[in-house]
């Protein structure tokens, strides 16, 4: 199937459930996306074994593999999709929260790998299935960082207060990084790829690419304000900007540097008072429209391919099981680790208690956790962890994401 194929029909099919959502279930046209995908991905497994002449399984299966998800995502549309969300994010409001943004960035996702490597590594020897720590803590790296697509694209439809929205949406642009590192380093481990690595070399390669991306980020981003600054042409500004974004993205994993740490920099570059000088308030509509269309356009194309990436799962007993635990576990662990990384501000003030609760039930997971887990290595602990991370993924953004805004309505009746 050749390029242009494949687009005519993610985009067919993306048109075809939003339509169908919108004059049935009437969900969040994402999540909508994702129920339909889902179903017909469930309908072709149910019906595959009625017809044992031809495999229905097969024209899916190599759309997939066209498609490389996991290359496809955190290679390519994820600078589109971060840059996207991270121009949404008031930098006022970030910067009084930039300790808190910070703290959960970093030590609250590691806070959730461990925790997690812990509480799994407990629990799986009494359901039969022991399995090595390292390889705990890799599924902890892949479901501890909030997936941003999910979450900045829930925080549309909540009226949060300001800051709060800043430390949701700078939480989850950020530990996405974090995750991908400690990700990195411990799958060399398991597999072997990796036999000599310290806690220096974890702490160098972690600043190599979170504050490496960061500088190279400020730098592009104020680089490309300063190209456009002086001339008032909306179409300029579109086009360098997916420039700065994809550009960014691709220098910084060149470097070594984390892609998705630079883009985001990037991004909030586009929300400095250097910014508003550079655009007018015409040219910053059109460019905020433009993008807005861009994100919601590859958010339905991703969801899409999450309901489809089922089909790549072999299901077992155990698997639905596991998941079932791991679920609630992931949930705890969320929560902990949200508390624990925060401790000195719910300390001072635990009104902030509210604070937890959203973090904690907002803590969706989405496209980068299954890019992850559909990157491990073949063999028989990816066919175990691979439908782990898959269910808890679809749990987010399902149960979690449909029912956030009553969580929001009951914690902040006031929105205040």
């Amino acid at each position: 199937m050749d390029t242009i194929s494949l687009i005519a029909l993610l985009l067919t099919l993306s048109a075809s459930f939003s339509i169908v959502n919108h004059h049935t279930l009437r969900l969040p046209m994402t999540i909508g996306v994702l129920v339909f995908s889902l179903l017909t991905s469930l309908l072709i497994m149910l019906l595959n074994p009625l017809v044992p002449a031809y495999d229905l399984q097969e024209l899916p299966r190599t759309f997939l593999g066209a498609i490389n998800l996991p290359e496809t995502l955190l290679n390519g549309a994820l600078s589109l999709l971060l840059f996207a969300g991270a121009m949404q994010v008031d930098l006022v409001h970030l910067r009084s929260r930039l300790v808190s943004v910070t703290a959960l960035s970093v030590l609250g996702t590691v806070f959730a790998v461990l925790l997690l490597a812990a509480a799994v590594w407990s629990v799986f020897p009494f359901m039969g299935h022991p399995i090595p720590f390292i390889w705990c803590i890799v599924l902890g790296s892949i479901l501890a960082p909030t997936d941003p697509v999910s979450v900045v694209g829930m925080l549309r439809r909540l009226g949060l207060p300001g800051p709060l929205q800043a430390v949701f949406a700078g939480e989850s642009l950020f530990n996405d990084g974090v995750g991908v590192v400690i990700f990195g380093v411990t799958i060399g481990l398991a597999t072997g790829d990796h036999q000599t690595v310290t806690m220096t070399d974890i702490g160098l390669s972690f600043c190599r690419e979170a504050i490496g991306g960061g500088v190279l980020g400020a730098a592009t981003g104020w680089m490309a304000l300063r190209v456009l600054r002086g001339q008032r042409d909306p179409h300029i500004d579109l086009l360098t900007s997916l420039a700065l974004a994809t550009g960014t993205f691709s220098i910084a994993n060149a470097l070594g540097m984390s892609g998705a740490i630079a883009v985001v920099v990037a991004g909030m570059s586009f929300g400095t008072n250097y910014a508003h000088s550079v655009f007018d308030e015409v040219s910053r509509k059109e460019l905020d429209i433009a993008w807005t269309l861009i994100d919601e356009v590859l958010n339905v194309l991703l969801f899409l391919l999450i309901g489809f990436e089922i089909l790549e799962i072999t299901p077992h007993l155990f698997s639905l099981i596991a998941t079932l635990v791991v679920i609630p576990l992931s949930i705890g662990v969320r929560g902990l680790s949200v508390l624990l990384s925060t401790l000195p501000a719910h300390i001072r003030q635990w009104e902030r208690g509210r604070v937890l609760g959203v973090l904690t039930w907002g803590g969706l997971r989405g496209g980068i956790s299954v890019s992850l887990a559909l990157g491990l290595p073949p063999g028989e602990l990816r066919e175990l962890l691979l439908p782990i991370c898959y269910g808890v993924v679809v749990f987010t953004i399902i149960v979690q994401g449909l029912t956030m805004e009553r969580v929001v309505r009951w914690l902040y009746p006031s929105g205040t």
